[in-house]
Parts: structure tokens; sequence; C-alpha cells
């Protein structure tokens, strides 16, 4: 390799010859020779290895072509997105072949996208992949579930069956109904409303009049619990937060949102409302089962698959008909109903200050039961405080200032840690105080027992922890 150099003033050195001689190669790089003495030494220019000038621009090159790579993907995902948007809507359109046809194409097209693994695009692919497979499970869950009828409505049949319910209504069940009547109007509006903005039947405000009679902190024998009545694990797929401070499954805003996504999922899944509101209530896997356990094109209507569902769980449709039916003619159906109460008016303020509510209520002058009316979702009812975190107090309307004032002079609380024992066969509460090491008064007067001498197998007790 040659190098070349340059001397401001003096003799120039003899040209390099362009090839070494045939038969010497040489072996070694030739030195410049020394500066003329008093002069300055020749400065050297910076010279680039061959092999490490090549890997640069191969990398130059290759970054160039992943840069263009990156936005021919982009282009790709965005050609695959409006796609599954035309898909999108020929399902709703009801034109199912078409649909299928579009979401094969935007399928196709992502499988043309090629990325690194820590390219930003990879989470675009992977949910739009996501949202294809679900509407494809969609359609052919449809195909399978040919149910006839309108819908974007709820059919308000009279068939024998909702007349059952509606007798239940109208004599057994009469105080429940017009009390749970009754305390509707505190979250009707709100969750019209939020039906309103999700696109959904309005008639669907009633649900929580079957769930709940509209209590919020309504716990059922499998342990659902709050207006809608969700489980544990559904309430945690829909987002609402359980802990030692709060179960967002009581607050009736939270869970009025999280029930209208699994509404809407249902109905998306399943095509009509009277499967949908079936699945809500005895979980969308049972229906399926149901379904699919038929001959091919034998249900042409809800009822035919109400008849080979387990009637307890299944009832829960009949039962939402008729008090929808009642609600809609109440004197059809020889009820004169009480006015509903007015809705629940509040405040809100952002707080980060762990403290019992009876300690701000009675720093504020209010009745203990109107801070717990208000935050329903704060565990512990008989002792509720706010969490060791920031979180949105309601408050009486003009009250929001004056917490903030107070507030942080307020002594802080935690609850106490519990655990939690199930009741074996054989066991007392005196056992089971032994083994825990408190007493029998504490377990009774923690746990609520009025009998501490009476145990049911199974129950579960909370243990206070020590220290």
């Amino acid at each position: 390799m040659l190098f070349s150099w340059s001397c401001s003033s003096g003799p120039k050195p003899e040209k390099a010859p362009q090839q070494p001689p045939p038969q010497q190669a040489p072996t070694e790089v030739q030195k410049p020779p020394a500066a003329v003495e008093g002069e300055k030494p020749a400065a050297q220019k910076t010279i680039i290895p061959a092999e490490e000038k090549k890997a640069a621009d191969e990398q130059a090159a290759q970054q160039e072509k992943n840069a263009i790579s990156e936005k021919d993907d982009a282009a790709l995902l965005d050609e695959a997105l409006l796609t599954y948007q035309e898909a999108k809507l020929a399902w709703e359109r009801g034109d199912l072949d078409v649909a299928l046809q579009e979401l094969d194409k935007a399928y196709g097209t992502i499988l043309k996208v090629n990325l690194p693994p820590d390219s930003p695009l990879s989470q675009d692919k992977n949910n739009l992949r996501l949202l294809i497979a679900q509407r494809i499970q969609e359609i052919y869950a449809s195909r399978r579930n040919p149910i006839n009828g309108n819908h974007k409505s709820i059919p308000l049949v009279e068939n024998k069956y909702v007349l059952q319910e509606i007798e239940s209504f109208q004599t057994r069940e009469r105080k429940e109904f017009e009390a749970g009547y009754m305390r509707s109007g505190l979250y009707r509006d709100m969750i019209v409303e939020e039906l309103k903005k999700a696109g959904l039947p309005e008639e669907l405000s009633w649900l929580p009049m079957i769930e709940s009679w509209y209590m919020v902190r309504a716990l059922s024998r499998s342990r659902a619990l709050g207006l809608w009545q969700f489980i544990a694990t559904t309430g945690y797929r829909y987002g609402m937060i359980r802990d030692k401070f709060i179960d967002e499954r009581m607050d009736p805003y939270k869970s009025t949102q999280a029930a209208i996504k699994y509404l809407t999922e249902l109905h998306s899944f399943f095509g009509d409302w009277t499967t949908a509101l079936a699945s809500y209530n005895c979980g969308e896997i049972r229906v399926q089962n149901v379904i699919n356990t038929q001959r091919i094109n034998y249900m042409d209507n809800f009822w035919d698959l109400f008849q080979r569902l387990p009637y307890q769980t299944a009832r829960f449709v009949p039962r939402f008909i008729a008090a929808v039916l009642i609600v809609n003619d109440p004197e059809k159906y020889g009820f004169k109903l009480p006015t509903p109460y007015a809705p629940l008016r509040f405040e809100t303020v952002t707080i980060n200050h762990p403290t019992k509510l009876a300690t701000i209520s009675a720093s504020l002058g209010l009745e203990n039961p109107e801070l717990e009316y208000l935050n329903p979702e704060l565990r512990n009812a008989s002792n509720p405080s706010t969490p060791d975190r920031e979180y949105q107090l309601r408050v009486p309307v003009g009250y929001a200032e004056k917490v903030l004032q107070a507030i942080n002079n307020l002594p802080k609380f935690m609850p106490p840690e519990y655990a939690v024992h199930t009741v074996q066969s054989g066991e007392t509460l005196s056992v089971i105080a032994r083994k825990y090491g408190t007493s029998v008064e504490a377990l009774a007067r923690l746990n609520g027992l009025r009998y501490p001498y009476l145990l049911r197998v199974g129950s579960r007790l909370r243990i206070p922890g020590r220290g």
C-alpha cells in the first residue's frame, strides 16, 4: 500500500513506483524521506485501512436499506389496517363473505412485513394480527349461531317463560322489585348516558335490576359483586382494580364501563342480544358449548337455546325481559311504581393521604354514611379508609375545597393485614383462635359472628395479623 504526503518547502521526493518489480514484492510500507534540517515535519493524512472502510460503507448501506425497508413496512401496515377497516364495515353490513375476503387480504399484507425484533413497528404488527384473528373468530361464531332477529335491539317477547317471571315480580318479589326501582334513580341516568356513547340499547340499563336490585355492595353465592355482579376474574379481565384498599366492582361508574365492554364483546361474538345476555350471566363458553352440540342450523331463535341451558342460570334472560316490560308499562302489569331516588350529585377531589372516612367526615361535620355512600368501592365496610396513593375521593357538592384544606392535617391510617382461614370439619372458633395466636372474642368481632359457636364448614374467616 502506498502512502502520500506533502511538505511546505524543500526538495520533492522521488515519485514512488506504481508497481513493485515483478521479481520482488514489497515486504513493508516505504517510509517517507527525512525532512531537511530546520524544516517542519510533513503533515501526514489519516488513512483508513481498506477493510475498515469497506465495513463502514457496508454498515451505512445497510442502515439506508433498513430505513427504506422500515418505510415500506410502515406503508404495508397502513394498507393492512385500511383493509381491516373495510372488513369491519362489511361485517357490520352483514356481508360476511366480503368481510372474510378483506380479512384474508389484510393478513396476507401483514405477512409481507418482515421486521427485526427491536423494530418500533413490532407492536403495531402484533396488535393488527390480533384484531384480524378476533374478527375472523367472531364471523365464524356468528355463522355457527344462526339466530334470527334484529341485532340492534332486544326482542321483548311475552312467552310463557317471561310471564312466569312477571308473575314472580307481581307477588313473591314485589317488595324487592319496587325497592330496586327506587334505587335505580341513583345510577340509571349515568348508565343510559354511557350506553348511548357506546351505541348499545338503552334497555340494558335495567340489567342491574336483575343482577343486584341496584345495590352496589350486593354479593352473590358465587362471589359476584356490585351493581353488575362481576366475579373477581372477569373484573380483572376488564381492568377493575382489587386490592386491600378498594374493589372497583363496587364502584357504580367504573363497573358500568366494564359491563359495557363485556356486553359489546359478547354481542359482537354471538350476534344477538338475548344470547349475549345469557352469556353475560352464565358465561360465553358454556353457551357456546351448548350451541356446538346442536345440529347445524337447528337453533333458529334464542328460545331453542334457552331450553338446553340450566334453567336457574338461563332464566336471567326472561327475568330481564319481564322487568323491562313492567317498567315500560307498569299499569298493564298491575304496578304503581314508586318515585325513583334522585341521581347522586358529588364533587371529586384528588388526595394522596391514607385516612379513615370517618375521620374525614368528622373534620367536615358530615354524617359518616355520606362519604361511604359516595365511595362504595372502599373495602372494609365497617371501617373504610382511603388508599396510600393518589385517589379520586367523591365528596358532597361544595366540600371539595374543605377536604383539600383539611386532609393533610388528619391522622394517617393503614388497614391491618388479615389472613384468611377456611373452616374445616370439626373446627371450633377456639381451636382456630389457638392456631393463630388470637382470641375467640377478636375473631368473633372481626368477622361479625353473633353466635361464635356456629361455624359453617367451608366458610372463610378473617384472622387478624400479628402486630
